[in-house]
């Protein structure tokens, strides 16, 4: 029906970005627009590149069938990403205006996580006709129930975790897991949950050391040879339990994280007696072919926010609610954080780690 509907319009010129790190599933939301909105309907798209870089510098490409051929199993993004947005530069919202203006953008189709969300629900409230696609591997979106990437990013970290419980275990050593998450540890409870760990830490629960070491030196005790502690980039311990330097910030004033594992390895070496080592996953976690998982779930929201802008619901995200696509109100995101559900990771180390 949408699609019928959507032969009878006048040509629509849609403009396309996708903003923030980089996430496996990009290529697959790109190519679902393309697809839909071209492909069947006949309209315009414009992808721009670098994010809003692309937008106020003017640096774009039409984008038909042919220049997305063969991108869906592809990690990364064909158009680039970059963060920062037009509220960096003090004329920065009238020079979108302007670009909009120019090239007669019908429509904005955001693909971000909450930052750039937050950028674009901004910018439709300055009367822009925009609309999102929410994406993160942190699986941090408030509004909706997943984000494509995230599955992707569990997947190579359980792999990884597989793989060093071998090399643990012939050694008698602690592993100590870093994985990403700034300020929500899904990634960490996950693919800890799956691969085994012997403790999970997590942004959103203060971890003390004295209970981590209890817990891997309980686990040698029982005629175990090795641990697994999987902790995620942004958690912190219990204040005045152990001495953790303040993140750096960068040219954008968000705090750089990603040393916490080498503070918590010589810590646990110290109260445990046992050898420990440090792995670092960085952004290995980015890259590569995305999932099955999220390469269907990236195509079913570039689908609807197509359907999105034909019904000019902008101001609007899509989103996944109960295995459904729904839509929702881009300003949810702003300055909010989905964190993982305390209940269930309390469940989890009452479990697994007691």
């Amino acid at each position: 029906m949408l699609a019928e509907c959507s032969l009878s319009l006048d040509v629509v010129n849609i403009g396309v970005l996708t903003g923030g790190g980089d996430c496996p599933g990009l290529n697959a939301v790109i190519r679902a627009i393309v697809r839909k909105a071209h492909g069947v309907g006949g309209h315009r798209v414009l992808g721009f590149y670098d994010a809003w870089d692309g937008v106020l510098e003017k640096r774009y490409e039409e984008l038909d069938i042919t220049k997305v051929r063969g991108i869906l199993p592809k990690g990364g993004t064909i158009l680039g990403t970059r963060r920062g947005s037009p509220y960096d530069h003090a004329d920065g919202v009238e020079r979108t205006k302007k670009v909009f203006k120019e090239l007669g953008l019908d429509a904005l189709i955001v693909i971000g996580g909450n930052g750039s969300l937050t950028v674009a629900s901004m910018l439709a409230d300055e009367g822009l006709p925009i609309v999102g696609v929410p994406k993160t591997i942190d699986n941090d979106v408030v509004g909706t129930d997943a984000t494509f990437g995230f599955q992707t990013a569990v997947q190579i970290a359980t792999d990884a975790i597989d793989r060093l419980h071998t090399t643990a275990e012939s050694h008698d050593r602690v592993m100590v897991v870093e994985v990403m998450g700034r300020d929500a540890g899904w990634i960490a409870l996950h693919a800890g949950l799956a691969g085994g760990a012997t403790a999970i830490l997590v942004p959103e629960v203060p971890f003390e050391m004295k209970q981590v070491a209890e817990i891997v030196t309980r686990r040698h005790d029982r005629g175990r040879y090795a641990s697994l502690v999987v902790v995620a980039e942004g958690a912190r311990p219990k204040p005045g339990t152990l001495e953790v330097p303040e993140p750096k910030l960068d040219k954008y004033g968000r705090e750089m994280h990603g040393s916490i594992s080498q503070i918590i390895a010589p810590e646990l070496s110290r109260l445990t007696g046992f050898e420990s080592r440090v792995v670092q996953l960085g952004h290995v976690q980015r890259g590569g072919t995305p999932t099955s998982y999220d390469r269907v779930l990236s195509s079913r929201f570039g689908l609807a926010v197509v359907d999105a802008v034909y019904e000019k619901a902008f101001g609007e995200m899509v989103v996944l609610k109960c295995g459904q696509i729904e839509r929702v109100s881009m300003q949810v995101t702003r300055d909010k954080t989905r964190t993982i559900d305390l209940d269930f990771f309390n469940d989890v180390s009452a479990s697994f780690f007691g």
